[in-house]
């Protein structure tokens, strides 16, 4: 069975939750690989001005999650397409039942 890459969290602002003072990401994000200088679509982290949150899943990043997403504005489409936008646990879409010879 593949290994599931675990992507984090770059994004363009910041702002610290009130309740526990966490630093979460605002702004545009895209989905980062930890140890990697670049985004999963290429952008260069220091030359975009992204910062990283390795403490935040991708998936808590997604609007529709409504984890860390409360000042998200906008989800880099490239990002979303190459890590996806469903949880680690979940299955594909489709399956094919009766492959063709």
């Amino acid at each position: 069975m593949p290994v599931r890459k675990q992507y984090r969290v770059a994004a363009s602002g910041q702002w610290r939750d009130t309740e526990d003072g966490r630093r979460l990401p605002a702004g545009e994000v895209h989905a980062w690989e930890q140890g990697r200088n670049e985004t999963v679509c290429g952008l260069s982290l220091g030359k975009s001005r992204l910062g990283r949150f390795a403490h935040v899943p991708w998936t808590d990043a997604l609007p529709e999650s409504g984890g860390a997403a409360d000042r998200v504005r906008r989800v880099c489409p490239r990002c979303a397409s190459a890590a996806g936008r469903r949880g680690t646990d979940a299955r594909p879409r489709w399956h094919r039942e009766n492959p063709r010879p």
